[in-house]
């Protein structure tokens, strides 16, 4: 198979993220927040029409469809609510009455909503921290999807919410976003594509993992097996060219005990980077890798010829 890598790279060079692709990268990532944080806006308007019928702070204790409203906005997340008595969410409804809704005067319901969303933020802002990985996940998968299908591959997909693999759909719209492995045929070999896997060979997340296997026979066993790996990856979609050193050095350390727990068992699976924003000491540094065998493929996730290339190298492995 030579180099893969050089179908698509000719240099460094062509590795680093451009301006533009940076530009498009913050505008999907503003567009997606924008999608996740509509159904909390939603939910406030619901709770400000429901608390309006409140002539009182205190009587908000009295409307039954907002408690839970209510205790968001004093600030209990949902998890924590799991853990606290009625008594002390009570308690903790009472404090926000007591001293914010209150001393707002006619003004209570807006500083109810306030609250709430104030929170419901903070709970949107934890979620976008892995909306780069998410949204690069989505990205490949849908590559990997759209090549299958045109080379007349059937495949079968896992949701991330349920145990079994499902038919390849005549509806592929919105799939990637549950996605949590893809298993198709190369040639007559089955293959079996992995999301987020801990690796108990050294106990470390892997963003990818590709066995020669398929679905059914994966097992605990076939995990703790060097020789069912075919390939694995690691994925980074941050497109903020301040954080990409630190994306490069967590992937780079990651590739380095990919290496070394194989070899230990006399076994050799290729390794592949895949990257939002590659600066170019970055660039450089991937390119040398390439060169020495340390990583058999690399691509820069905002370039649609790489992704297709490497889409192409993987279904083909």
């Amino acid at each position: 198979m030579g180099k893969p890598y050089l179908r698509h790279l000719k240099s460094s060079k062509d590795l680093e993220t451009t301006y533009e692709a940076i530009r498009a990268g913050f505008v999907a990532l503003a567009l997606e927040k924008n999608q996740r944080a509509t159904p909390f806006v939603d939910q406030a308007r619901v709770l400000k029409s429901a608390a309006s019928r409140a002539k009182t702070p205190a009587e908000l204790v009295k409307i039954e469809e907002i408690q839970a409203g209510l205790l968001t906005a004093a600030g209990l997340s949902d998890k924590a609510t799991k853990y606290l008595h009625e008594a002390d969410k009570k308690e903790a409804i009472l404090g926000l009455i007591r001293n914010f809704l209150e001393p707002a005067g006619a003004n209570f319901v807006e500083e109810l909503v306030f609250r709430y969303l104030l929170i419901r933020g903070d709970t949107l802002g934890g979620s976008m921290r892995n909306v780069g990985g998410f949204m690069a996940q989505c990205k490949l998968t849908r590559s990997i999807m759209a090549h299958l299908r045109l080379a007349g591959k059937a495949y079968r997909w896992r949701s991330s919410n349920a145990s079994e693999w499902l038919a390849m759909p005549d509806n592929e719209a919105g799939i990637e976003r549950r996605v949590r492995g893809l298993s198709w045929n190369s040639g007559k070999k089955p293959r079996t594509l992995i999301y987020n896997l801990t690796v108990p060979l050294f106990r470390n997340n892997v963003d990818l993992c590709l066995f020669n296997s398929s679905p059914e026979a994966l097992s605990k066993e076939t995990y703790h097996s060097a020789s069912a790996y075919l390939a694995l990856g690691e994925l980074k979609g941050g497109i903020d060219p301040g954080g990409a050193d630190e994306h490069w050095k967590t992937a780079r350390t990651a590739l380095g005990r990919i290496h070394e727990a194989f070899s230990e068992h006399n076994a050799n699976p290729a390794t592949f980077f895949i990257g939002g924003a590659i600066e170019a000491k970055m660039a450089l540094e991937i390119w040398k890798w390439l060169e020495k065998g340390t990583l058999d493929n690399s691509a820069n996730l905002t370039d649609e010829d790489h992704i297709a290339s490497i889409t192409r190298w993987l279904c083909n492995l």
